[in-house]
C-alpha cells in the first residue's frame, strides 16, 4: 500500500484527493450524530462546517506531497480536486440554499 502512495501521478492525486475528504466527512458526521444522541439529538457542529473540515485534509496531504516528497504531479491532482470541492461547497451553501 505504501508503494502505491509513493508515486508521482496526477491520477493518484485525483483519486486520493477525492476519497480522503469523503472518508473524513463520514467519520466526523457520525461522531457528531453519536455525541448528539446523548443530548436529545442536538447537533453540535453543522454540516457545512463538517464539509470544510473535511476539505482541510486535502490541504494537508497536498502539502505533504508538494513540499516533503516533491511529487508535483500528485500535488496538482490534490489541488484540482480541492478547488472542485471548495467550488461545490460555495455553490451548495450560497447559491442553492
Amino acid at each position: 500500500m505504501k508503494k502505491i502512495l509513493k508515486q508521482d501521478s496526477f491520477i493518484l492525486g485525483i483519486i486520493v484527493g477525492t476519497i480522503a475528504p469523503l472518508i473524513l466527512f463520514g467519520i466526523l458526521y457520525y461522531i457528531n450524530l453519536f455525541i448528539g444522541s446523548f443530548y436529545n439529538n442536538v447537533r453540535f457542529v453543522q454540516t457545512p462546517t463538517l464539509q470544510l473540515a473535511a476539505i482541510i485534509v486535502n490541504v494537508l496531504l497536498m502539502r505533504q506531497y508538494l513540499v516533503k516528497l516533491k511529487y508535483d504531479k500528485t500535488g496538482r491532482g490534490f489541488l484540482l480536486i480541492t478547488f472542485v470541492y471548495i467550488l461545490a461547497y460555495f455553490v451548495n451553501d450560497y447559491l442553492i440554499k
